[in-house]
């Protein structure tokens, strides 16, 4: 479980990201959270591993604090937590299966990782990573020759490989196509289901929040507006977060918001 107590976060120029959030979000979930540019979205989900240090309040990783947490018991903690980014953040020159291994550094010393010395269990971990999302065949082809849908793929199998409990995923699929984020988003969901990993996922498409989250989190001015099962979520609903009303046609691409 992720619990949020009092969390609040104040940028160097005074702006304030987080406002008193409270929040848990209990293993398992598939939470996908929205709102416009700004609202918090990235904030809220990088502090979850501490990306963004938080400036008031603790967040607990199953009772554990790693808002307070230093040296070997935050790596530990951040061991269970694998992040996906907007912009993959693979080593392009590095073959797929090297990429998807790093997911292994914080298991070992920096001496073996730096010379890439993963045992024969840390490879088959990361085979298998990659089969889980259709991806085997590229495993030792280099990262910059993949199109963008097979290095977010990558970045998936990287956290499988890590072992992830939890998935952060921020804004994973703001510069895909169609068909790509579709199957994308179709793997966050069958990795969450399959195998109970914890999914929270920053979105701008108010469709693909509507058709993959199980429970939606609604976020303005830093401040949570709105949380949710997914069918309590209306139309009116996502009006209300975004500060204006949503119409059909932009269903297929709140980014424009």
């Amino acid at each position: 479980m992720i619990e949020f107590k009092n969390v609040s976060k104040t940028y160097p120029n005074g702006v304030k990201g987080l406002r008193t959030i409270n929040l848990k979000i209990e293993n398992g979930e598939f939470v996908v959270v929205v709102g416009l540019s700004g609202a918090g979205k990235s904030t809220l989900l990088r502090s979850i591993n501490r990306l963004a240090e938080i400036s008031e309040g603790e967040i607990l990783i199953d009772g554990k604090s790693i808002t307070h947490a230093k040296g070997a018991a935050l790596r530990e903690i951040r061991r269970d937590i694998g992040m996906i980014f907007q912009s993959f953040n693979l080593v392009k020159r590095s073959t797929v299966l090297r990429n998807v291994l790093s997911g292994r550094v914080g298991y070992h010393s920096t001496l073996r990782t730096v010379f890439g010395l993963f045992p024969k269990e840390d490879e088959h971990l990361a085979f298998d990573a990659l089969e889980r999302v259709n991806i085997l065949d590229k495993a030792y082809s280099r990262a910059d020759q993949l199109s963008g849908g097979q290095q977010q793929r990558v970045s998936i199998a990287r956290a499988l490989a890590q072992e992830a409990k939890i998935i952060l995923a921020d804004e994973p699929v703001a510069s895909l196509d169609p068909l790509t984020t579709k199957q994308v988003m179709d793997d966050l969901r069958r990795i969450n289901k399959e195998l109970g990993i914890t999914t929270i996922v920053n979105l701008h498409h108010v469709d693909l929040a509507k058709e993959y989250a199980t429970r939606i989190i609604g976020m303005q001015a830093g401040e949570v507006v709105f949380d949710g099962p997914v069918g309590e979520a209306t139309d009116e609903t996502f009006s209300e977060i975004y500060g204006r009303p949503i119409h059909k046609d932009e269903l297929l691409g709140a980014a424009a918001l």
